[in-house]
């Protein structure tokens, strides 16, 4: 899930005097896309929407975890699973439009302004309007919902600041936050779970804002409650990451490629031989299954999300950036069919982001009320579900119908709006 900095932008041509190392003034591409990043975050999104989809329609959402191996099926598990990939590479490929943003031209100073504003601008859409698609209430009770945009709002304020250091050291910063912050693995703080339950402190509040999800009442129950999600660590430093790997952008395209593949491929090694292991890289080791060897498999698979683990970034970062070297072979020339659907999300990433909640809860309603099936909980807030989740949903065949329908109504919508981004350079234009 997610928006990104979408002035991608890119010289078709090798610069001579491209980016060799940490210099603060890079070489000043001309205007123009990269498509192979738009078609990457457009696929990625399209997937995010089937996860969404899948909250509000499928029958065992409620039930089980789709990815427990002992109660899933391989069908359920891959159709969670692929949506992994997601929120990882919006919050990579944010950092590397900053850079890109900054090689365009943009001076330091400006772009820290912009960083500024436009996280704040995320976490205050985050709060409101991408709440309201989510649950279509607006209890006080349930203040806030921290999910992926306030994830990449905050991130995008961090990085406000972290500009200003030499690439290296945001390199280094970044990669140590991925690398290590699983050694706090161990670091856990009392959670809030349920009304009579205690209240977390200040202390730990602020460590399940850092590193630990959970849900947090302001006082004591009914008042205010903020669901943290998608805590701080380390997407920051998969943004930071995110903003240097930008940086290949001003090489050679055969060169470029080349280093594409490496990151890759080492990402994917890494992430095979850490996980065989089964030491350190993610707070939950896999195990072998009864149910037989694909769902051990699927145990393999299962890393962790919240917050994403190093093996959980290695699993999915590693294949993204082995997508974008494939994909740039299409840079070249317009896109077209298939690859020009796909771009077309993501060039507009937050507009998406935003709609696609709203298309997939109506989408839900219409179901459910047509097949005379309960609406009530479509209104309301977890709030309202202690003790008694709702009935509710259809098969997974459904779900995915649903969900390609909800792909489809929203593309003219999508190409309109990339059209007018295309034609007008109106500054709030950047905050869409």
């Amino acid at each position: 899930m997610s928006t990104s900095v979408s002035s991608n932008t890119l010289t078709p041509q090798f610069i001579p005097q491209a980016y060799a190392g940490d210099s603060q003034e890079p070489v000043k591409p001309p205007r123009g896309r990269i498509d192979s990043i738009d078609l990457l975050r457009g696929i990625v999104m399209v997937i995010m929407m089937l996860d969404h989809t899948r909250d509000f329609i499928h029958n065992a959402v409620f039930r089980f975890d789709p990815l427990d191996p002992s109660m899933t099926n391989p069908a359920l598990f891959f159709t969670r699973w692929i949506t992994h990939f997601c929120a990882p590479t919006f919050v990579f490929l944010a950092g590397t439009g900053i850079y890109l943003q900054f090689a365009r031209g943009k001076s330091k100073p400006e772009l820290s302004r912009f960083l500024l504003t436009r996280g704040l601008w995320l976490i205050f859409l985050e709060l409101t309007l991408v709440r309201l698609g989510v649950t279509f209430n607006v209890d006080p009770r349930f203040l806030m919902m921290m999910q992926v945009i306030w994830v990449i709002g905050v991130s995008m304020i961090l990085m406000a600041g972290l500009i200003h250091l030499p690439l290296k050291v945001i390199g280094a910063v970044g990669l140590i936050m991925i690398a290590l912050h699983n050694l706090t693995d161990g670091v856990q703080v009392q959670v809030w779970r349920g009304p009579g339950s205690p209240v977390p402190g200040i202390g730990a509040k602020l460590w399940m804002i850092l590193h630990q999800p959970g849900v947090v009442p302001i006082d004591g129950f009914p008042s205010p409650l903020i669901v943290i999600l998608y805590p701080l660590i380390p997407w920051i430093g998969v943004m930071a990451v995110g903003y240097v790997f930008g940086s290949l952008y001003q090489k050679k395209p055969s060169e470029r490629k080349l280093w594409l593949l490496r990151i890759g491929t080492i990402a994917v090694v890494l992430f095979f031989v850490i996980r065989g292991i089964n030491i350190y890289g993610d707070p939950n080791g896999w195990s072998t299954q009864g149910r037989g060897l694909i769902y051990t498999a699927l145990s393999f698979l299962n890393t962790t999300k919240y917050p994403p683990s190093l093996l959980f970034l290695l699993m999915t970062l590693g294949p993204a950036i082995l997508a974008l070297a494939w994909f740039e072979a299409g840079d070249a020339k317009p896109p077209t069919g298939l690859r020009k659907f796909f771009v077309t999300f993501g060039r507009v990433p937050l507009f998406f982001y935003v709609l696609q909640w709203f298309t997939a809860h109506l989408i839900s309603l219409g179901l459910h009320f047509a097949f005379g099936k309960q609406t009530a909980w479509l209104f309301q807030t977890p709030l309202d579900w202690f003790g008694n989740p709702p009935t509710m949903g259809f098969n997974l065949v459904v779900a995915y119908l649903a969900w390609i329908a909800g792909v489809l109504l929203l593309y003219p919508l999508c190409r309109w709006f990339a059209g007018v981004r295309q034609r007008r350079k109106d500054w709030w234009l950047s905050y869409l």
